[in-house]
């Protein structure tokens, strides 16, 4: 697997939702990786990381190393270099590439050409969120840089983690039907959820009495997430008795002047703040209501435990986000709120209202489909002939399909 990583914890977390429900006897995952959290999360057994140098978005074309203080190109000749490396070292059955089809400035593609010229039996997957950004935006993207041959001559399937019925990218995109034929809608990724026992553990300590009511605020990797942390310190700041607990989590990545600020500003209102949390799904699964910004993994998270959210897209480099808000809002799944009108006193009346009336948002969430994992384990199914893949599978009557002959 690989993914790049220039920015937030979506494509890592998503990588590794994937990873741990294909791992089962007889098979090893690597993921190429450029986050520099990667070490952060346990890995399962089967999964490990191949870590490529970090890199940061310094605009929607500019790129710089996150750490090592080297020339630009030379870092990315680095991670051209280990990418393809570790493909030949590995020789994979199977390369699943998140997101972006030729890599961080196109540093997979060395890659891609290899594989089709030395393993032409290995599949090889673009993984794609249910929305990339508005349809002008990619389709010029895409069409500058060659995206659509790429897709069409170095892939064997696409996989869009979404709902087609939510948000088409063939008729967004304009995809020809040589590339739309490649292309699997296997549903959003579901994620773990907390069992009762840890999440009373996580209760205790976090010190929230019985029936005391929480608000999650969370900006994912935090990089553009101050002005929501600032809008909702400043609307606790003006509100003498909340009736409810607040805990904040920034993300590694928001600025570390911007992320001391607003864990003082915290601190002074008795608010738990953290940049970072590991158990971040045990965490969401003891909060009554969720302010996000809504990035994909945020939203299969809060939508998987049915919490209640009240999300405020960003609207720059991309309109992902905010895409994503209005489709989730015209469906009652979620509350949301414009960037442009994101203020202390909206945040206020939407919050309220999520916290005293949360029910027709449970309700519309009951009824969400999280299919991503189980049409991700038919596809590995036709590539193994149509028998079926078992966790437990091995060389035992019960496991007909020996996973090491999978492709």
């Amino acid at each position: 697997m690989y993914s790049h990583d220039t920015y937030g914890l979506g494509h890592i977390r998503r990588s590794m939702a994937i990873a741990s429900h294909l791992r089962r006897k007889g098979v090893n995952i690597l993921i190429l990786t450029g986050s520099p959290l990667a070490g952060r999360f346990s890995s399962p057994e089967g999964v490990d990381f191949v870590r490529i140098p970090g890199m940061i978005k310094r605009t929607n074309e500019e790129y710089l190393p996150l750490s090592i203080k080297i020339n630009a190109k030379h870092a990315l000749n680095i991670r051209r270099n280990i990418i393809i490396a570790t493909a030949k070292a590995f020789q994979p059955h199977l390369f699943i590439v998140d997101k972006a089809p030729m890599g961080l400035k196109r540093e997979v593609i060395p890659t891609l050409k290899w594989l089709k010229r030395r393993l032409p039996k290995t599949q090889t997957i673009l993984g794609l969120r249910d929305i990339m950004d508005d349809a002008e935006s990619t389709r010029r993207d895409w069409r500058e840089k060659g995206v659509y041959e790429v897709l069409e001559q170095y892939y064997s399937e696409i996989w869009v983690y979404g709902n087609k019925d939510f948000y088409d990218p063939i008729a967004e995109y304009e995809i020809p039907p040589e590339i739309s034929r490649k292309m699997v809608f296997t549903g959003y990724i579901p994620r773990v959820i907390p069992k009762k026992q840890a999440m009373a553990s996580i209760r205790k300590e976090e010190r929230i009495a019985p029936g005391e009511k929480l608000v999650l605020v969370t900006t994912g990797g935090g990089g553009d997430g101050y002005p929501l942390m600032d809008a909702y310190l400043t609307m606790a700041e003006r509100m003498r008795s909340p009736g409810f607990r607040t805990i904040m989590i920034s993300g590694p990545f928001m600025p570390r002047p911007e992320r001391e600020l607003i864990a003082r500003r915290a601190a002074r209102l008795g608010i738990k703040f953290y940049h970072f949390y590991r158990r971040m799904e045990q965490l969401l699964g003891i909060a009554d209501v969720a302010v996000t910004m809504g990035g994909y993994n945020t939203t299969c998270e809060i939508l998987y435990q049915g919490k209640p959210s009240l999300v405020a897209p960003r609207e720059v480099p991309r309109l992902e986000q905010r895409i994503r808000a209005e489709v989730l809002s015209g469906k009652k799944l979620i509350e949301f709120l414009p960037w442009s009108e994101m203020n202390p006193d909206s945040l206020k009346e939407k919050l309220h209202a999520l916290l005293e009336n949360p029910e027709p948002y449970r309700q519309a969430m009951r009824t969400f489909p999280f299919t991503g994992l189980d049409v991700i384990t038919g596809r590995l199914e036709s590539f193994c002939g149509g028998n079926p893949i078992r966790r437990d599978s091995g060389k035992s009557p019960s496991a007909p399909c020996d996973p090491l002959e999978l492709f």
